[in-house]
C-alpha cells in the first residue's frame, strides 16, 4: 500500500526505516510527545523528497455500529512547522473515509501539544473534549492531559 499526499508518500515501514525512525523518536520535540514504540510494523514510513522522515499509524474499529477509525502521528523535528504534518494526516484520512469506509475519525493529541492540534484543526478535526489523565509521560512518570478531536466523513477538505 501506497498512499500520496501533496508533498508526502506514506508506505509501510522497511527493515531499513527502522534505524531512522528509533532516532527520530528520541529527537527532544518528538520524545515529549511519543514514547519509543516497541516496533514500528503497524505503521507507515512518511517520505518526503525521498527521505524517511517519520511515521503515522492508524487504529479501526470494525463493529459496524462504531466504525471509526484513530490516527497517530510524528515527525522529525526539522521537519516540523512546514504543513507535511498536515498533509499526512489528511492524506490518510481521506484513505480512511473513502476506500476503508470510516465515518468518523479522531486523533487525541496531548492538551499541550499545541503546534499538533493546529495541525489537526487545519484537516478538520475539532476538539470534543479533555480527556483527564489520558496519558502517561515516560519522561516525568506523570499523567498527562490529552484533547480528544474527532472529524466526520462529511468534514473531510
Amino acid at each position: 500500500m501506497e498512499l500520496r499526499g501533496d508533498n508526502v508518500l506514506l508506505r509501510p515501514v522497511t527493515a531499513d526505516d527502522g534505524k531512522i525512525l528509533h532516532g527520530i523518536v528520541r529527537e527532544p520535540e518528538v520524545a515529549a510527545w511519543w514514547s519509543p514504540p516497541d516496533d514500528f510494523d503497524k505503521m507507515l514510513a512518511v517520505v518526503h523528497e525521498g527521505e524517511v522522515i517519520g511515521a503515522v499509524q492508524y487504529d479501526e474499529e470494525a463493529d459496524p455500529e462504531f466504525r471509526r477509525a484513530g490516527i497517530d502521528i510524528f515527525l522529525s523535528a526539522r521537519h516540523h512547522g512546514r504543513g507535511l504534518g498536515t498533509d499526512v494526516v489528511r492524506t490518510l484520512a481521506r484513505w480512511l473515509v473513502h476506500e476503508r469506509g470510516h465515518h468518523r475519525l479522531t486523533i487525541d493529541p496531548a492538551a499541550a501539544n499545541t503546534a499538533a492540534i493546529r495541525s489537526y484543526g487545519k484537516v478538520g478535526f475539532k476538539p470534543v473534549g479533555i480527556m483527564r489523565a489520558y496519558w502517561l509521560d515516560h519522561r516525568t512518570g506523570r499523567w498527562e492531559d490529552g484533547l480528544l478531536m474527532d472529524l466526520l466523513a462529511a468534514e473531510l477538505t
